[in-house]
């Protein structure tokens, strides 16, 4: 049967893992998946139908942001953006110039504060209640687990001290147990942000769709979402409801993981589970569980071996280790695909043991461990052996650790554990399924940064900075690879995605340059000119194909 559409570009990356496969020129579609491969003369007998020429231009699989907080991310974007500032002057007089442009009896917010921004100074609200002038003030920082509270703020969620919780959570107090304004993980968090006013439904469907459309022109074509906090599931349904009207839909396809959190119970347990088999709409669906074993190396709640210089980082996000591992069986016991944070080396090998003690004859699903920050050569090992997915974000490291290991995460860590962060080369060198992403908002989600950041170990466009780990660089296959093939294969759909192979869907993502070939830097700078779902223009440059 003739094709509905027939793409020409003059690079075809088909990422199939067939060695030694022909270079094909032109893709057939027809009801959205791929018909046909071959060179730009087999286009020509496959029969009448629509053309678009790409010219020279680069034709992969559509890319896929493994880790990424949309609906999250709306709310902690509110307010003026702190990210990549390190001089507490200049944060200072951000907050000020915000301070200044909220209107009265509004809450001044901020979000991507650096801690290397405070240098050996402690984060204390005194840094910012001046400047936003006594008012309720709620600054983020860059982690997206961990806030600067201002002592307005602070007296209306009625925060007087210390404060106990069912996780690894922290009102951080000073010695006389008055609260310092840092507030440690979600549970600490909430007893503020239930207090600030929130955005009305039809505000916020409005800034995730646009949000959505800026996605999809940087060249996505789906994410993995990790967490579903309240709304996030009818605005999904919502939105994709306003869209069906223009018959589009979505412009990506959104895998959602719902956080299973300590202190839950099997009745939780259940509920979830029963999202993960009903919750879904054309283009969105509830596909897995995320959990939790630590929190972040910045902040002093990861889960070290060893304590960090402050002599934090000890304790385990759930206080008792078994009940996550009987949450891990499960869900893994009903074939329920699960994604857990773990960032320290204790933490890293708590999801190792966890997942090495289930028995062997449960339910094929992909299990992911996500972040992976620090760890030795024996985790690398165990790793391989486990037959677990990671899930890893180049620009954590690259943009908040320093080659010199001056920063506020190197420091913590000490040289020997710095060493070992972000080990990607090595877990790909040992047969690990690498996934990658940028977990937004905590990092920028343009993918060809990230690509380009990923070979670099350093930020692209910046060749002044030194390095990090060089040996840690993946190449451009293996970068290109983590936002698409093994992407496919963290998300259990190889069969359908992650290749340009006859039967699969038609999703492609299109650049100006070839991102195997061009010099890292040149990628990052690079234009997409196309994402492709299901055959069908989601973005498309002025004037590009014809």
């Amino acid at each position: 049967m003739n094709p509905d559409l027939i793409i020409l570009a003059g690079t075809v990356h088909t990422l199939d893992g067939e060695p030694g496969s022909l270079a094909p020129q032109a893709v057939a579609v027809r009801g959205g998946r791929i018909s046909a491969l071959g060179t730009r003369q087999d286009a020509q007998s496959w029969g009448p139908a629509e053309i678009v020429d790409f010219g020279d231009a680069v034709l992969t699989p559509g890319l896929v942001d493994c880790h990424v907080h949309p609906v999250m991310g709306l709310d902690m974007t509110r307010g003026c953006d702190l990210s990549g500032i390190t001089d507490l002057a200049a944060v200072r007089a951000i907050l000020r110039a915000e301070a200044e442009a909220t209107p009265a009896g509004e809450w001044v917010r901020g979000w991507g504060l650096d801690p290397n921004a405070f240098g050996s100074v402690p984060v204390h609200r005194e840094l910012m209640d001046d400047v936003v002038a006594g008012r309720p003030a709620l600054i983020r920082l860059f982690d997206a687990h961990s806030a600067l509270a201002s002592t307005a703020a602070l007296e209306l969620a009625g925060i007087t001290g210390p404060r106990h919780f069912d996780q690894a959570a922290e009102v951080v107090c000073d010695g006389k147990g008055t609260p310092t304004g840092l507030l440690l993980e979600a549970a600490a968090l909430d007893l503020v942000l239930k207090h600030m006013p929130q955005e009305t439904f039809q505000e916020r469907k409005r800034r995730l769709g646009g949000l959505f459309e800026s996605y999809s022109r940087a060249g996505l074509t789906g994410i993995h979402v990790m967490d579903c906090g309240e709304g996030t599931l009818e605005l999904l349904a919502a939105l994709e409801q306003d869209l069906a009207g223009t018959g589009r839909g979505l412009p990506l396809r959104v895998r959602v993981s719902p956080w299973c959190m300590p202190g839950s119970d099997e009745a939780e347990w259940q509920r979830l589970a029963a999202q993960v088999a009903t919750a879904r709409g054309a283009r969105w669906e509830v596909a897995g569980i995320k959990l939790f074993v630590d929190g972040t190396v910045d902040n002093g709640t990861a889960w070290l071996f060893e304590p960090d210089s402050h002599g934090q980082s000890i304790v385990p996000f759930w206080p008792s280790p078994e009940e996550y591992n009987r949450a891990i069986r499960f869900f893994a016991g009903r074939g329920i695909p699960t994604a857990t944070h773990a960032i320290g080396d204790a933490g890293v090998a708590a999801v190792l043991a966890a997942f090495e003690g289930l028995p062997a004859d449960l339910p094929r699903a992909p299990h992911r461990i996500e972040h992976i920050e620090t760890v030795p050569d024996e985790l690398i090992e165990r790793f391989a052996r486990s037959g677990l997915i990671a899930s890893m974000q180049p620009s954590h490291c690259t943009h908040y650790s320093r080659a010199d290991q001056t920063d506020n995460w190197s420091t913590r860590l000490g040289k020997q554990r710095a060493d070992r962060g972000w080990r990607s080369a090595d877990l790909r060198s040992a047969g690990v399924t690498l996934a990658l992403g940028s977990d937004w908002p905590v990092a920028p989600f343009e993918p060809l940064p990230i690509l380009a950041d990923a070979q670099l170990r350093r930020r692209s466009g910046h060749p002044e900075e030194q390095p990090i780990s060089p040996a840690q660089a993946l190449s451009a296959r293996q970068a290109l690879e983590g936002y698409t093939s093994h992407a496919a294969k963290a998300a259990g759909e190889w069969a359908a995605s992650g290749s340009i192979t006859v039967g699969k869907r038609a999703d492609f993502t299109v650049f100006d340059v070839d991102p195997l070939c061009a010099a890292p830097d040149d990628l990052a700078a690079a234009r997409v000119l196309a994402t492709m779902l299901e055959g069908q223009f989601r973005h498309l440059a002025v004037g590009v194909a014809g």
